[in-house]
């Protein structure tokens, strides 16, 4: 019967801006798992059904991103072999995405070092979820006020962190004039107790004041160097050769005038 089929084991949600993903184990032999999401007080949903698989995307099981959830795993026979008994079935743990979904890179758009002045724009990461247009909903949308970003800059080269914080998407920093930063930014959420640091987005560097000995170092001195020995070797080499030649040209003439006199 059903309950001699194995049942989900190690069942575990993953998420990153509320893009929800359930996996699992064993891989099914013979039989199919079927996923049923429960919230607490929406319908039973049911995904993946008589999937070989041991993964399933429920994102649009969990609109209500504030609900808490718990996914059941059945473990259902093909089919022509349905015998209307109840299925044995392995529970995740809870789940909501409000609280538990990971806050993704935010995009760098631009960046710019004026003078003191280091500015950041950033954008939010999108969700799966829609507006009623069609165009996706970012996690700011969502978090609304909840959610916050902070960006780290620090001089190139040294080790020494700073850190500013903004609910808007940009950020504008007071910097030493002609040294150049690097940074990122990172979403947090800081009414969470875990989950509350989003992932980092790429490091950016600026480049204002770099010459080009900052930019290709030794090679360029070997460079330079090789072409001023050439430039001051030509200069001391190139008068004596045309002196030599000079000097060869007057005693040739020399010569001729006296063949030409004994003639």
């Amino acid at each position: 019967g059903s309950e001699d089929l194995p049942t989900a084991v190690n069942i575990t949600w993953s998420s990153i801006n509320f893009k929800t993903i359930l996996q699992w184990q064993p891989k099914p032999s013979g039989y199919f798992y079927t996923v049923e999401i429960h919230g607490q007080t929406s319908d039973i949903k049911r995904k993946c059904i008589r999937t070989s698989e041991t993964e399933c995307d429920v994102t649009d099981a969990l609109r209500n991103v504030k609900e808490t959830y718990v996914a059941h795993i059945l473990s259902v026979k093909p089919a022509e072999m349905d015998d209307f008994e109840e299925p044995p079935f392995g529970v995740s743990e809870k789940f909501t995405p409000y609280s538990q979904t990971v806050i993704g890179k935010p995009e760098i758009k631009d960046y710019s070092q004026k003078g003191s002045k280091l500015n950041v724009l950033f954008k939010d990461p999108l969700t799966p979820y829609v507006f009623p247009n069609g165009s996706f909903m970012s996690i700011q949308d969502i978090f609304q006020h909840d959610l916050e970003y902070k960006l780290y800059y620090w001089k190139d080269q040294s080790s020494g962190k700073k850190d500013v914080t903004t609910k808007s998407h940009n950020f504008e920093v007071s910097v030493d004039s002609g040294k150049n930063y690097c940074f990122y930014v990172q979403g947090i959420i800081p009414s969470r107790r875990e989950n509350r640091n989003g992932q980092e987005s790429r490091v950016l560097c600026t480049s204002v004041g770099k010459n080009i000995l900052d930019e290709y170092g030794t090679e360029v001195f070997i460079i330079l160097a090789v072409i001023a020995v050439a430039v001051i070797t030509l200069a001391i080499v190139l008068p004596v050769v045309l002196c030599k030649r000079k000097k060869a040209k007057k005693a040739r003439a020399v010569r001729e005038k006296e063949l030409l006199n004994g003639v």
